[in-house]
């Protein structure tokens, strides 16, 4: 069974690094391209919220005896086969997994205008996540739904 307490703390972990990327993304990319620090806080807190999804993804995976994601995108489509994501949410955080790749590992460098429409739009995507993520686990909690597949 997932640990609801688990899931709690990674959803008030993403929830700051959202913060975080909000506070210290200017209006537009090109803004962004002359703020070094800027553009690496954002990147960094980007990475890591979508690594806090990833973390709920597996920890709810692997809790529920669901079978196990072999990519980090298919982890989100795991959430949506089983009712816990939409299937917008999961397409986004599919999507979001490779863009935490491409930060996590610095391949190619970063593009700015990627890290941008991340924080000012994709953001949007991290904040249904968690939306529904907290929304299945209120309502394991109540005894109203039970998962399955």
């Amino acid at each position: 069974m997932v640990d609801p307490g688990v899931v709690a703390a990674k959803l008030a972990e993403l929830a700051g690094r959202m913060v975080r990327v909000r506070a210290r993304c200017p209006p537009t990319a090109a803004e962004l391209m002359h703020d070094q620090d800027a553009l690496e806080i954002i990147a960094f807190n980007l990475m890591l919220s979508v690594q806090a999804c990833l973390d709920i993804a597996s920890h709810v995976i692997a809790d529920e005896g669901w079978p196990p994601a072999t990519s980090l995108a298919q982890a989100f489509g795991r959430l949506h086969e089983h009712g816990l994501l939409s299937r917008e949410t999961a397409d986004a955080l599919g999507r979001a997994a490779g863009l935490r790749n491409v930060l996590a590992h610095g391949y190619a460098g970063v593009n700015v205008e990627l890290v941008h429409a991340a924080a000012r739009e994709g953001i949007e995507d991290l904040d249904r996540f968690a939306r529904e993520v907290a929304a299945w686990t209120g309502a394991r909690g109540s005894g109203t739904e039970r998962g399955g597949g």
